[in-house]
């Protein structure tokens, strides 16, 4: 396979040589929250060819952005995961994304939308001062995915997949989770209209909030499933 290249002797060059084909950025946002398999990539992914899926992976691998590791068992599967390299990629893309979401306004009946991108969202958003004080764990079961949040007296993690024993546990869909992040609609609201339950210390549904700062909309997405 010929690389491509801008032969540019530039950073913002290199960097685009390195993940700048369509996809390769999306695959890097699915990789922020942890570890994937193919398949989740690939069901995150809608539209992705699987060929494409292949090649951006292989691309990937071959500049050192990802890499595959084998789980141990029972797992035993062949995960995809970013590099000590590819980490450095967070901050850029994050803010990346904080810049496009200026412009995104609320989402439409044809777009998809997963629950793995709103966690990496709350990762982008996240305000850690606002959590000093608070030691907590913090599991969001949503439409397509589960991931949880970690509160540590200023510091907030958002990571792939459940957590044992979790402070509160959070059950709603990919928008009523959105629509909270973003103050369209309250706490009492979604669990009025049965799409939000709670499990464990309800306070620290508010403190969520307090701390993943998503940009407030101009009106009110459908929260229907």
């Amino acid at each position: 396979m010929t690389e491509r290249t801008y032969n540019q002797f530039c950073g913002v060059a290199r960097a685009l040589d390195l993940v700048g084909e369509r996809w390769a950025l999306l695959v890097v946002r699915d990789l922020v929250l942890g570890p994937k398999r193919f398949t989740d990539l690939q069901a995150d992914l809608p539209g992705i060819a699987t060929n494409v899926l292949v090649a951006r992976l292989r691309e990937l691998e071959a500049n050192g952005v990802v890499r595959r590791r084998t789980l141990p068992p029972p797992a035993a599967a062949t995960v995809y995961e970013l590099t000590e390299y590819g980490r450095e990629l967070e901050p850029v893309l994050l803010a990346f994304g904080k810049w496009g979401a200026k412009t995104l306004g609320t989402p439409r009946p044809e777009q998809a939308l997963r629950s793995g991108w709103i966690g990496v969202a709350m990762r982008a958003y996240s305000v850690p001062e606002a959590s000093i004080g608070t030691r907590a764990t913090i599991e969001l079961q949503l439409d397509d995915g589960t991931f949880h949040v970690r509160l540590d007296d200023g510091e907030v993690t958002v990571a792939n997949g459940p957590i044992d024993g979790p402070s509160l546990a959070i059950e709603t869909t990919n928008l009523a989770l959105l629509a909270l992040l973003r103050r369209i609609a309250s706490v009492d609201e979604l669990v009025s209209g049965g799409l939000l339950r709670l499990e464990g210390d309800e306070r620290l549904v508010e403190i969520l909030v307090d701390v993943v700062r998503l940009p407030e909309a101009g009106h009110e997405p459908t929260l229907a499933r």
